[in-house]
């Protein structure tokens, strides 16, 4: 991984930058594409309802861990949730594999910081944030049981 979290934020930010309001939800479903399946392991938790994100209508489920000082994040989110899931796959992205001090390092507001007010509206920015949100309390409790 060449980029720092930073420097991948600034790419992506800029991307969507360049974007109208219109091509910004056309981008977020290229990201959407670019999501992993959920793995076979984790279907079963998904199924019992773990790991969900209940901020968000949309089912989302996250699993983030650290291997060694690296966050892992593991997502699933529903099909017929395609901005949803372009956005979750953004983070995933992202933040995959990077260190966990740079991961909570991110300013919280991402969503602005990808101009998708306009192309959302508010109530499904609130639902984003709080994806962004759990992912960095989890990395953060990761840490935390990693120093015990």
């Amino acid at each position: 991984m060449t980029n720092s979290v930073a420097e991948r934020l600034e790419q992506v930010s800029a991307e969507f930058a360049e974007c109208e309001p219109r091509e910004r939800l056309e981008l977020l479903l290229e990201y959407a594409e670019n999501l992993p399946p959920l793995p076979p392991e984790y279907q079963a938790e998904r199924d019992a309802g773990l790991n969900r994100v209940h901020e968000c209508q949309t089912p989302v489920f996250l699993w983030v861990d650290l291997v060694g000082d690296r966050v892992r994040i593991v997502a699933d989110v529903a099909p017929e949730a395609p901005t949803v899931k372009g956005f979750v796959g953004v983070l995933v992205e992202t933040f995959n594999g990077a260190p966990a001090e740079e991961v909570l390092g991110v300013e919280p507001n991402l969503v602005q910081k990808f101009g998708l007010l306009e192309a959302l509206g508010m109530m499904r920015l609130r639902g984003l944030s709080a994806i962004a949100s759990v992912i960095r309390r989890r990395v953060q409790k990761a840490v935390a049981g990693n120093s015990n």
